[in-house]
């Protein structure tokens, strides 16, 4: 962890920030992913028709159930580029915190949201 003396080396611009294209999608398909290090499931996530389906894995199996996730609203970076995660390419980066021991939870938009939304 970073001490508070060490965050004037790690400063963004604005023009930093704008250039994360972070979405708002809806997951559409959650599988096991056993050949991951950590548990982790394998994501099928829309993100409307500019963006569209995008895969991702995270590890987030301690929280969630495969049944909870499906059809959740969700945050994702589309606009890294795509990261080979053993066998599986993931193309987004779903966005999370963790709790108090360590498991990742979704950072989630309001039941409102819109799908494929852009989080400015």
């Amino acid at each position: 962890m970073l001490k508070s003396t060490d965050y004037s080396n790690q400063m963004a611009t604005f023009d930093d920030f704008l250039k994360l294209d972070i979405r708002v999608g809806k997951v559409i398909e959650v599988n096991d992913f056993p050949e991951a290090r950590k548990p982790a499931y394998k994501l099928k996530i829309d993100f409307g028709p500019e963006i569209g389906i995008k895969k991702s894995s995270a590890q987030i199996v301690e929280r969630y159930s495969k049944e909870e996730l499906l059809n959740k609203m969700v945050m994702g970076v589309v606009n890294f580029p795509p990261r080979q995660i053993g066998p599986f390419m993931s193309e987004v980066l779903t966005l999370g915190v963790n709790d108090p021991y360590g498991n990742v939870v979704l950072v989630r938009p309001d039941k409102d949201s819109v799908i494929g939304e852009k989080l400015y």
